[in-house]
């Protein structure tokens, strides 16, 4: 394509239908690619953790913006069904349960419990929507923090390390074998919600979070959409809280806090709402952000020491700080900056 093309045009659905339509998009899916087989040998381990980490977040992230960024239904409730995937495959794979068939179970019953407390989202919007979510939050910690049989009494589960088909993963390439276990399920994530967009189910959260009077005039069941787009976003954040559960080896309410909820709405606002590719930018972003200010804390130490004394206020300052500027300046967040900066060089040298 020219650089002076003034857009991607289609002569069929074929075409308007692939999820990469240009040369560069497609050479950026390969680099892409490239990028996430190299990574793993080119990082240590502390950092290889880091990673992973950012994989199980962009799991839960793209399950959030399902339910907000495209469906438009407030959610703070994410680190309480993130609770439910956790102890649901813990619990399982403790009673002997497959792992593989464990976390399957886990994102069903997770996908089921938020579907039931998104009830409240077929009689309310806004505000309201996201104070009931917050109360299915506090209910489920609850339950987790008062019935002693999930723990045995003790507050948490540990969970025995990663077992596959006999083979134990072993302590010495931990990081390394669950980096691969945690790209290859956070790329089928994204995958499918790319391609659940493309889909009847996927317009129709579009058509009620764009205007849900409309939507049901042409059609669309309001009540069985909300609750469908309640279930799918909470399975895909069940399938972080399995992972979280076997990748960490222990379970605690503590890990599943309002807290861990704001993070995750913090994701998607920073990344983008409505867009898949803004949830991966924004769980990284977000998970990145407290171990690059540690290091920076580190590297002035000897000039600023009040930072490195402050550090988890200067986190949760800069945590606030940089919500706040996306919601300023750049209200559709890093995949609309990415989006500009694609834009500048494709028609360069032309503004426009």
């Amino acid at each position: 394509m020219a650089a002076t093309a003034t857009g991607v045009y289609h002569t069929s659905y074929a075409s308007e239908l692939r999820l990469r339509h240009t040369n560069a998009e497609r050479l950026r899916l390969v680099l892409m690619i490239v990028g996430l087989l190299a990574l793993p040998w080119t990082v240590n381990a502390y950092w290889l953790g880091i990673v992973n980490t950012i994989g199980i977040a962009v799991i839960g992230a793209v399950g959030l913006n399902i339910l907000v960024g495209f469906t438009g239904q407030i959610s703070l409730g994410q680190g309480g069904f993130l609770a439910v995937g956790a102890f649901t495959s813990a619990l399982l794979a403790r009673a002997g349960v497959p792992v593989p068939l464990a976390m399957l179970v886990a994102v069903l019953v997770t996908a089921a419990v938020g579907a039931f407390f998104g009830l409240p989202a077929l009689r309310l919007k806004g505000l309201y929507l996201a104070i009931a979510t917050i109360a299915s939050q506090e209910i489920i910690v609850f339950v987790i923090r008062r019935w002693g049989w999930l723990t045995g009494g003790q507050g948490f589960l540990d969970v025995e390390r990663l077992t596959l088909f006999g083979w134990r993963v072993p302590r010495s390439s931990f990081e390394f074998v669950w980096y691969w276990i945690i790209a290859g399920l956070a790329v089928l994530a994204v995958v499918s919600a790319r391609n659940l967009f493309r889909t009847a189910l996927g317009r129709s959260f579009m058509a009620v979070r764009d205007q849900d009077i409309a939507a049901s005039a042409i059609g669309v069941d309001l009540a069985r959409t909300k609750l469908i787009a309640f279930a799918v976003s909470s399975g895909y954040v069940g399938l972080a809280g399995a992972l979280t559960a076997h990748y960490t080896e222990t379970v605690t309410w503590e890990r599943f806090t309002i807290d861990v909820s704001i993070q995750y709405l913090a994701m998607i606002i920073v990344g983008g709402l409505g867009s898949v590719a803004g949830s991966v930018y924004g769980a990284a972003f977000i998970m990145l952000l407290p171990p690059l200010l540690a290091e920076l804390a580190t590297t002035v130490r000897g000039f600023a020491p009040f930072i490195a004394d402050q550090l988890p206020a200067v986190q949760a300052a800069a945590f606030g700080l940089v919500i706040v500027l996306f919601l300023l300046f750049e209200p559709r967040g890093l995949d609309r900056i990415w989006q500009r900066v694609k834009d500048y060089f494709r028609f360069w040298p032309f503004r426009y």
